[in-house]
């Protein structure tokens, strides 16, 4: 059962232990004048004590407890539709920004050491989709783009569409290796599509930009050295994968803007 502030779980839990104090508060006032009843008087008082709070209670505790629950709802709603790409349904640069830098920090003083990767993807000429199809085809392009790259990932990773046609994953606690595996399987994932705007087939590609980091970093720079592996793999022809560490990337020209 539920027991986040949207959950039913807790409104079941908090009406019922409601319940049970306003009947034990019943019964503590009412137990001074026990001694003075008779044994069938002593039933129907206590009786009454603990059918009348109930009958009370759980109504109007259960009536109130929705409405708090309705409000954290609501609330939930619009703090997702606030960190939410409304084509795409993927994290925004601003929400994944913020949640990387969280990340960030909290490896920062983890007793394993920070490490993992930040990777950056670009859909390759994506503006010719626009112009030979429209933005229509343009978005459905993209919407597939974004379901691919998540469906490689594991449930702790991190992927936002942070601009245009550039997309952003971050993949806490992996090493080179592993960094580049994945981006390969990312990069094959959108290889795959079957993309066929006015029935015509139209293949999708990606390039793909990637730092692996072994010590701290503020996102600002880790994204800085991410970006200029994504320039490489453009460099190199697209529909392909550049991940560095980055002990090797102050040999590295900064990317071109």
């Amino acid at each position: 059962m539920d027991f986040s502030p949207t959950g039913w779980g807790r409104v079941i839990l908090w009406t019922a232990l409601g319940a049970i104090g306003c009947v034990a508060v019943a019964l503590f006032i009412d137990q001074f004048n026990f001694p003075s009843l008779s044994p069938d008087q002593l039933t129907r008082a206590v009786a009454t004590d603990i059918a009348v709070p109930l009958l009370l209670a759980v109504p109007i505790l259960f009536f109130l407890l929705s409405k708090l629950r309705e409000l954290a709802v609501a609330h939930e709603q619009l703090r997702r539709h606030a960190a939410t790409d409304a084509l795409t349904n993927l994290l925004n640069r601003s929400a994944f920004t913020r949640e990387v830098e969280e990340e960030l920090a909290d490896a920062r003083f983890a007793s394993d050491g920070a490490r993992g990767s930040l990777l950056v993807i670009d859909a390759d000429n994506f503006k010719r989709i626009n112009d030979t199809y429209g933005h229509e085809h343009g978005d459905a392009a993209l919407q597939m783009i974004a379901r691919a790259i998540r469906s490689v990932l594991r449930a702790a990773d991190r992927v936002g569409r942070i601009g245009g046609e550039e997309f952003a994953v971050f993949l806490p606690g992996t090493s080179l290796l592993v960094a580049e595996a994945v981006a390969e399987r990312l990069r094959l994932a959108v290889f795959a599509i079957e993309f066929r705007p006015e029935d015509r087939r139209h293949q999708l590609t990606v390039s793909i930009g990637g730092a692996v980091y072994d010590r701290y970093l503020p996102f600002a720079e880790l994204f800085r050295l991410a970006d200029q592996r994504l320039y490489a793999a453009k460099q190199n022809g697209r529909n392909c994968v550049a991940v560095s560490s980055i002990t090797h990337y102050e040999t590295l020209p900064a990317a071109a803007a």
